[in-house]
């Protein structure tokens, strides 16, 4: 196991009713003037943003509002609400969504804190040493941004997709009620399953030795109970124990807890970020629910030496039984893009639009032009990228 240091500082009100709060929580921490942020209109068709705003009326906290944030956010809007926040002179950023508002947010509040576009923060040619604070009321179980240290955004002038970890990306509160997200769509649904098991499952394919008994055995747990929960989400979408379920497990995902001690890797995830950078149409989740079974297949085959690791995966967490190990890796394949088809996810780069065509584009850019290589079991070139791109028509 290697050396970590793990501290989660954001604080999580969870359970039923929880959004109504908002008024007093923002108010407890001394703030009376803050920037509402949220995308779409659902949160006003289902009542939450009346609830929102009534809680933050009766404590006396003024407010501004930020409307439209779009899946796979931009550097533009954040950009957008860095200045609306600035000419409201807000003490926090509020963020009423999911991950995409909540990136939006957490870039934002950078660029007030550190006088500086968000453009130079995304590109890293300006340096994060402040920030404002943050909040959030969770509307969808997926990115589990509403207690990580990442946040990702789009560069539509670039065309680059890339995020950004620092330990001032962290909200300073989540506000989570899973009832919240019974109302989300059944696609939406299935595309947070997916990236709630993808952030579980990269960490679990860790590329150091070692004894990892205990964060393994948390990483399966996870994983076994999103499968269940996400099954009887999409059969009763008012089941609230399932929906407690994802909703806590996405956060738990990604908060560093299911990577503690462990080198990984996030690598497919990278790969899918050129396709939703390519096409911001294409849901996250969607994209990885193709990217992963063709990046296992091709770990499988370049990384012998760690079949036992994709063995125990395809054991621990899909319950499948083999002779050895190659075959038992091979059947946590089948396993997982069963699983995805099941809830409703593509398969192909074809069912999301994309097309051979666009492989060398994506690998070009997952790797700088062949200058860079991602981290992985085997560190991936641009010719691997390719490969692996391939599989996945």
């Amino acid at each position: 196991m290697v050396n970590f240091t793990l501290c989660i500082p954001t604080k999580t009100i969870f359970g039923r009713d929880t959004q109504k709060r908002i008024g007093e929580i923002v108010k407890a921490y001394g703030f009376d003037r803050i920037l509402l942020v949220y995308g779409g209109q659902s949160v006003k068709r289902s009542g939450l943003y009346d609830e929102i705003t009534a809680s933050l009326k009766e404590n006396g906290v003024a407010f501004a509002q930020k409307g439209g944030v779009r899946p796979n956010p931009t550097v533009a809007f954040s950009q957008e609400t860095a200045d609306a926040a600035r000419d409201f002179g807000a003490q926090m950023l509020l963020a009423v969504g999911g991950g995409s508002v909540i990136d939006t947010c957490k870039y934002a509040a950078h660029a007030v804190a550190n006088g500086v576009p968000v453009a130079r923060i995304h590109d890293k040619t300006a340096a994060v040493e402040k920030t404002m604070p943050v909040g959030v009321v969770l509307t969808i179980s997926a990115a589990g941004s509403e207690t990580s240290d990442s946040a990702v955004l789009t560069n539509e002038d670039t065309g680059v997709k890339s995020g950004l970890s620092t330990p001032l990306n962290y909200p300073l509160f989540a506000v989570m009620n899973p009832a919240l997200t019974c109302s989300v769509s059944p696609y939406q649904t299935a595309c947070g399953v997916t990236d709630i098991l993808m952030h579980t499952m990269e960490r679990y394919m860790r590329l150091d030795a070692g004894d990892h008994a205990f964060v393994d055995g948390m990483c399966e747990t996870l994983c076994r109970s999103v499968i269940a929960a996400g099954r009887a989400a999409l059969k009763n979408p008012s089941d609230y124990d399932a929906r407690a379920t994802l909703m806590l497990a996405g956060s738990w995902s990604h908060n560093g807890l299911m990577g503690a001690g462990s080198e990984y890797n996030m690598s497919a995830h990278k790969l899918e970020h050129e396709m939703s950078a390519l096409d911001p149409r294409i849901a996250h989740g969607a994209g990885l629910a193709v990217v992963w079974p063709a990046y296992l297949t091709y770990m499988i085959d370049a990384c012998k030496e760690n079949l036992p690791r994709f063995a125990r995966y395809a054991a621990q967490i899909w319950g499948c039984e083999a002779a050895d190990d190659e075959t038992l890796a091979r059947m946590g394949v089948t396993c997982a893009r069963a699983f995805f088809n099941e809830i409703g996810m593509p398969s192909t780069l074809r069912e999301v639009g994309l097309s051979e065509t666009d492989i060398e584009k994506m690998a070009d850019m997952a790797t700088q032009g062949g200058k860079n290589t991602i981290k992985a079991l085997k560190p991936i070139t641009k010719q691997d990228a390719v490969n692996i791109y391939r599989l996945c028509l």
